[in-house]
């Protein structure tokens, strides 16, 4: 795998500035949510793959069969490919925070990816995602820090399997955060307040 797997749309940073990933949703593509990473860091590296999957003409990062009913196997395939994606442009950014945020379809495959493969990111921010699975420990999420915006009357992403997640979340140990309206599976302006206070948090002291 290399850096070239997905087209993405990539800006460089300053040096020590945070590595940003962003990941859209159905239907989107790398410019969804590109501008918006640059808005919130504008010092950081930005990566914004375009899924590799075409649903009637509408971009995704995996397959699926029918509303919240995924192609597991499809699953597997785009994760371990993301995950190698990933790898790569952190390797290319030695001492840099690597961040990951991602809607609807995009928050379902950074999940997928962060389950696998914990260390690949410092935080993780997941906007409306649906996990219709119940996912295996991941003890090395321990200490990291995840945010996770929901609403409870999401038709696409139902309220007990965001709160599920929520809860298998702090069960790993991670630092979790939250943003949950009372809407459905819409964007709302709390959700980006939430989204740009997170990353913009301090890089807390590592330990010598």
């Amino acid at each position: 795998m290399t850096t070239d797997t997905y087209h993405a749309l990539t800006k460089t940073g300053t040096p020590g500035a945070p590595l940003v990933f962003a990941f859209h949703g159905t239907g989107g593509d790398e410019r969804q949510f590109f501008g918006l990473a640059e808005q919130i860091l504008p010092e950081a590296s930005v990566v914004s793959p375009r899924g590799d999957v075409s649903e009637m003409g509408a971009a995704r990062f995996f397959r699926r069969t029918g509303e919240g009913v995924y192609d597991m196997a499809d699953l597997a395939r785009a994760t371990e490919a993301m995950a190698a994606f990933v790898a790569q442009h952190k390797a290319a950014h030695p001492g840099a925070p690597v961040y990951g945020f991602g809607y609807s379809n995009g928050a379902n495959i950074l999940a997928s990816v962060v389950m696998a493969q914990p260390d690949l990111f410092d935080r993780v921010a997941l906007l409306h995602p649906l996990i219709p699975w119940q996912p295996a420990p991941a003890s090395a999420l321990k200490g990291r820090q995840v945010l996770i915006t929901a609403g409870q009357q999401d038709p696409i992403c139902p309220w007990p399997l965001s709160k599920a997640l929520m809860d298998w979340v702090q069960d790993q140990g991670a630092e979790l955060r939250s943003d949950i309206h009372s809407g459905g599976h819409e964007l709302r302006q709390t959700e980006i307040e939430a989204l740009a206070d997170f990353l913009r948090a301090p890089v807390p002291a590592r330990a010598a």
